[in-house]
């Protein structure tokens, strides 16, 4: 059995590189809904208007916001920046990539009158953003260290429910068009009798856009005590579901409204994570994945032009 607490991470899972100022904007979007109160303020307040922030001292964000100064490091630190300084260089970098039209603002919500063409249009920024976001603040070290133990796994189960659950049985079914052996069982009870048969070896992925669902959790708790690498698909890093994980890989989504929810663009985060796990491991895993694939694809061209029986 792993020792659930001994690992040390920073946010997100790993002690990776402070992320880069195209990432900024994804980074508060993504962990804001999780801050206190005083936190959301200072987040809020450097994507609002990033080139006025950055030329605020530490002080002077702490008084813009009604925050503290402690406050303003704490939020600067959760956002992935070993302190303000670092934080004060990235606004700088996003204010600059903003003037050049390089960094897009942010769309307004969907509204009930909106024409059906203006809904096509907010819509597809928001999955474009979505996409943008995930793959700018996704950590490539954790992604490669997942799609390494999936491409020598054992076994892989992935857990998800309602919209991550549709997300988990698309990864299994591209684990298994290559040969790999793959469940994603959609009862909770299952998932649990499921894990307990998990071992070193083996791997676990949880995948929850709010870290907290305890359906999933569960399972990847129980395979992270039996040996197995385990896996968090997240739109929290700093979620529960990230004590039990191995590698953390979090996902962006647009703005939460009425008509738009968040299980709409969590979905596609989700997917480009999994799409990146699937190619990675076929990647990895070449010379058996090509002859599973073209078996697969013969299979199914078979039974196209044979008919239903």
């Amino acid at each position: 059995m792993k020792e659930i607490f001994a690992r040390e991470r920073g946010p997100g899972g790993s002690a990776s590189a402070p992320p880069a100022p195209a990432a900024l904007a994804a980074k508060v979007r993504t962990l804001a809904p999780s801050m206190t109160r005083s936190m959301q303020r200072v987040a809020e307040a450097v994507a609002a208007d990033p080139a006025g922030c950055a030329a605020l001292t530490v002080t002077g964000l702490a008084e813009l916001t009604g925050t503290s100064e402690a406050t303003v490091v704490r939020t600067a630190r959760l956002l992935g920046y070993p302190g303000y300084r670092d934080l004060r260089l990235a606004l700088a970098g996003l204010a600059a990539q903003q003037q050049s039209g390089r960094a897009p603002a942010i769309t307004t919500d969907i509204s009930v009158d909106d024409p059906i063409a203006d809904v096509v249009a907010k819509l597809a920024y928001d999955e474009q953003q979505t996409l943008a976001d995930t793959a700018a603040g996704l950590d490539t070290v954790q992604l490669g260290a997942a799609v390494t133990a999936l491409a020598g796994a054992r076994r892989t189960d992935v857990y998800g429910l309602g919209a991550s659950g549709l997300v988990a049985q698309d990864l299994t079914q591209k684990l298994l068009r290559i040969g790999l052996i793959a469940h994603a069982p959609s009862d909770p009870h299952l998932a649990v009798t499921n894990a307990v048969q998990l071992r070193p070896g083996d791997v676990a992925i949880a995948i929850t856009h709010s870290g907290s669902t305890g359906d999933v959790i569960e399972p990847l708790r129980v395979a992270f005590e039996h040996g197995a690498t385990t896996v968090a698909v997240t739109g929290r890093p700093d979620g529960p579901v990230t004590q039990y994980a191995d590698h953390v890989l979090t996902t962006s989504t647009a703005r939460e409204s009425e008509l738009r929810p968040a299980a709409m663009s969590s979905r596609t985060s989700q997917l480009l994570v999994v799409d990146c796990l699937f190619v990675g491991v076929a990647q990895r895993t070449y010379e058996q994945a090509a002859p599973a694939l073209s078996a697969s694809y013969e299979a199914l061209a078979h039974r196209h032009r044979s008919g239903p029986r």
